[in-house]
């Protein structure tokens, strides 16, 4: 977006203010469609940017789901339930039983666990209703499931009538900008499909993969997309287990969408070091990391001037010496108003902070459309309401609504050691 754009947004909403230009986000998917090979699939991880469904449906194949409340979100968007994949690893019994149950609700499960395989599957049969589920290869954590697992439950297949296996899942982390590792990881997916072909006579039909694609977030991270991406393309294709691949991207969809527009709001000088207090900070905008602090992010000052610059750190609204956005940021003649707008702020930036220390106000939201017009996605929204105990609405059994609301030890019980 230009500086003039962003000065008109920050002057209608207000800072700390979220933007994100829907035109870079759908310039951003064609340039991927246009680097990949052809029938790769696409999925988009809720959790990377809820605020983009609306403007990706029909653009991906696929919405990864990893919790409750990101169905609500999902429903809200008017996502249909045969392009949503429940992932996550911690499936709640009775948020699968209502999907299931569902005429029309989601079909496609990941499967995290044996317990999970096992839960999925009972609900499925109680319910008649078939299934699809990817079985999660852990790649050595909390996530998926041992390969001994997956090979029993793909040899006890037929036990469970009301399930496809679809194939594997597997994800190992995030910014890997490593041809060799992700080399290494699809070999031993590939390898180990394979032998399932082999073994059990069972042909997966897909292929889930997070590649974790890096994004820039910091001056001097140099790397050639085009020659990597046109290398994973080449690794994908040297694949023998006849799976179809889907991507699941979050990151590298939506990134360099978004703009995080935040104020000067004072100025000083302790100790021979200039800071800046910034009417945002660490809890609104948190990039992979959390290295702002030791490394320059992608961002600019308005308005822009020239002169002789000054060393500055940038420092949020919050209580905490942690709240640092920026150090020795070199900016002439920094003033109380100046505008700071950081860069490729499109996923996670906006969710991934402690948002309810010090009861601070979240952020408006703004969605530029592909005709440039702003539309106002999400107003200010106070928290002190979920840092507030509610004893007005408390019974005289200590529950509000129903449910407790203080300690065992308030209610006339005794914790047990």
């Amino acid at each position: 977006m230009t500086d003039n754009q962003l000065e008109t947004l920050a002057a209608q909403y207000g800072t700390p203010l979220y933007v994100f230009d829907t035109r870079a986000l759908r310039r951003r998917l064609a340039s991927l469609r246009r680097r990949l090979p052809p029938a790769i699939r696409l999925c988009f991880a809720v959790k990377a940017n809820p605020f983009l469904l609306s403007e990706l449906r029909g653009l991906v194949e696929r919405f990864e789901v990893c919790s409750p409340g990101e169905a609500q979100i999902c429903a809200r968007a008017h996502i249909p339930a045969a392009q949503q994949v429940i992932s996550g690893v911690y499936k709640t019994p009775a948020v699968m039983e209502r999907m299931i149950a569902q005429q029309n609700g989601p079909r496609l499960f990941t499967v995290e666990s044996v317990r999970q395989f096992r839960l999925l599957s009972s609900l499925a049969e109680r319910y008649e209703r078939r299934i699809h589920v990817l079985l999660r290869l852990t790649s050595g954590n909390q996530f998926g499931m041992e390969r001994e697992e997956i090979e029993q439950i793909v040899c006890e297949r037929a036990q469970h009538p009301f399930v496809s296996i679809r194939g594997v899942q597997f994800f190992s982390g995030t910014q890997k900008a490593s041809l060799r590792r992700l080399e290494r990881e699809l070999k031993s997916v590939d390898d180990f499909l394979c032998a399932l072909r082999e073994t059990q006579d069972f042909t997966a039909q897909e292929l889930e993969f997070g590649p974790g694609f890096p994004v820039r977030y910091f001056v001097g991270e140099e790397w050639d997309e085009d020659a990597f991406l046109a290398g994973f393309g080449a690794l994908l294709g040297g694949l023998r287990c006849g799976a179809r691949v889907t991507l699941e991207l979050g990151r590298s969809i939506a990134a360099d969408c978004g703009t995080y527009l935040t104020r000067v709001v004072d100025v000083k000088r302790n100790r021979g070091e200039n800071y800046a207090i910034l009417d945002g900070g660490m809890h609104q905008l948190t990039y992979y990391g959390q290295s702002m602090a030791m490394r320059h992010p992608y961002c600019r000052v308005f308005p822009p001037r020239e002169g002789e610059a000054e060393n500055w750190n940038l420092c949020g609204s919050l209580c905490t010496i942690n709240d640092i956005l920026v150090k020795q940021l070199p900016v002439s003649a920094l003033k109380c108003g100046d505008m700071f707008a950081f860069a490729n702020t499109g996923a996670y930036c906006m969710t991934e902070g402690i948002s309810l220390f010090l009861s601070r106000a979240l952020p408006r939201v703004v969605l530029v459309q592909p005709d440039g017009a702003p539309v106002l996605v999400r107003e200010a929204v106070p928290t002190d309401r979920f840092n507030t105990a509610d004893y007005e609405r408390m019974d005289q059994n200590g529950k509000i609504d129903g449910y407790s609301a203080l300690p065992a030890s308030r209610r006339g019980f005794h914790l047990v050691p």
